[in-house]
């Protein structure tokens, strides 16, 4: 059977998350054909850089391209909707028609089957992170025949959520962590010392960075000894506009002050390889967010968090603010200085043993890599499905 890994965003971010997956069940000799497509030129280096050898040789790339019709459409729409990747599919339905296999890390690949009629194309789903945003688990995610997930919280919330039956779902661990294995977390600021990581979600109705954002870069201006990395969502700044569609709302990102730009104990990062690698956070000493699930990645190693509740919600027994039990809940950056001085006390005393126990529920990791989980849970998909096709065929007949 021939399987594609699409790899269709505007960011790298998703990349680590499946191809992983895909080296993994080519480095066990999958018999059939294994096929990457990307779709822009940032994502097809992305996958030759931590592909390499595999790329071109034991797994096809394909680098999938929009007409002339869809790139004078995206030059007009791109800076508020993602227009180029929603017409790729369109422009490249033959592409997707000779595959027996889709794996995706994100939900709009399904439009192949609700929209152009792919019935004979089996998808399955990777997920990107292991966050609790009630988007992750709504109805879309039971239209997959197949979905990998990290631990026993995202399985039973598909489950209970999404309507998903548990005999599609295997849990896998995060590969996304195969690929960070062993690696020295690399100091930033190193004049500071202590480092907090700022990563504010790009969604208006979760997000700090609309209301509060400033007056965080402002608390940090001139801090000798307390550093700042700002590393948002990398869809925060991607458009003029930043629209969402698990609450209908839409808001402008906005640009960054220069005086905060200048700041010697402050890094901007809004969208490097770096902010999608773990780089950040792994090095960071201290996490401040609101919704990123970047917050499951920063507590491989449980430090100390503050979470940002700009928007008054009333989080606690909410299964969306999950994450919000790792550490300290603050409503106003003003409250932030005394929640960073108190942060290291917080975490020994009460927070580290909540990090362990959030991460163990989120990621079940094993002796056995996850890309190597996650590539046999896939083989053991495409044999029973490869039989389902054999047994309609010979029916057929």
């Amino acid at each position: 059977m021939r399987i594609g890994f699409l790899f269709n965003h505007d960011q790298i971010h998703q990349v680590a998350h499946s191809l992983p997956i895909a080296l993994a069940m080519a480095e066990r000799g999958y018999p059939g054909d294994l096929i990457v497509a990307t779709t822009t030129p940032a994502l097809a280096q992305e996958v030759r850089r931590l592909g390499g050898a595999h790329i071109g040789t034991t797994i096809q790339h394909v680098e999938l391209a929009p007409s002339a019709l869809s790139r004078s459409m995206d030059a007009v729409l791109g800076k508020v909707v993602p227009a180029a990747k929603l017409l790729i599919y369109r422009d490249n339905l033959g592409f997707f028609r000779s595959l027996d296999v889709l794996v995706v890390a994100e939900k709009t690949s399904l439009i192949l089957r609700k929209r152009y009629g792919l019935t004979n194309l089996a998808f399955i789903h990777t997920r990107h992170g292991a966050g609790d945003r009630a988007i992750g688990f709504d109805k879309a995610s039971a239209g997959f025949d197949h979905v990998l997930c990290s631990g026993g919280k995202i399985r039973d919330r598909l489950v209970a959520e999404a309507g998903l039956d548990p005999a599609r779902i295997s849990v896998v661990g995060y590969p996304k962590f195969d690929v960070v294995r062993d690696r020295e977390p690399k100091r930033f600021l190193p004049a500071a010392e202590k480092v907090v990581l700022y990563n504010p979600h790009c969604s208006p109705h979760l997000s700090s960075w609309y209301r509060h954002g400033h007056d965080v870069f402002e608390h940090f201006l001139g801090d000798q000894k307390v550093g700042l990395l700002f590393a948002p969502h990398v869809m925060l700044f991607q458009r003029d506009l930043v629209f969402t569609i698990d609450r209908l709302r839409i808001d402008k990102p906005g640009a960054i002050p220069p005086r905060f730009l200048r700041g010697e104990n402050i890094k901007i990062d809004l969208g490097s390889r770096a902010s999608t690698d773990m780089s950040y956070t792994l090095a960071a000493d201290i996490y401040l967010g609101d919704a990123s699930s970047q917050i499951y990645e920063f507590l491989l190693r449980p430090r100390p968090c503050i979470f940002l509740n700009s928007h008054g919600h009333a989080w606690r027994n909410d299964p969306n603010f999950l994450h919000w039990n790792a550490g300290e809940v603050i409503g106003s950056p003003d409250e932030l200085p005394a929640a960073i001085e108190r942060a290291g006390a917080l975490h020994a005393r009460h927070y580290r043993q909540v990090q362990e126990d959030l991460f163990a529920r989120s990621f079940d990791l094993t002796t056995t890599p996850s890309s190597v989980r996650a590539a046999e849970a896939i083989a053991a998909f495409v044999e029973r499905r490869s039989g389902m096709v054999t047994t309609r065929t010979l029916a057929a007949a």
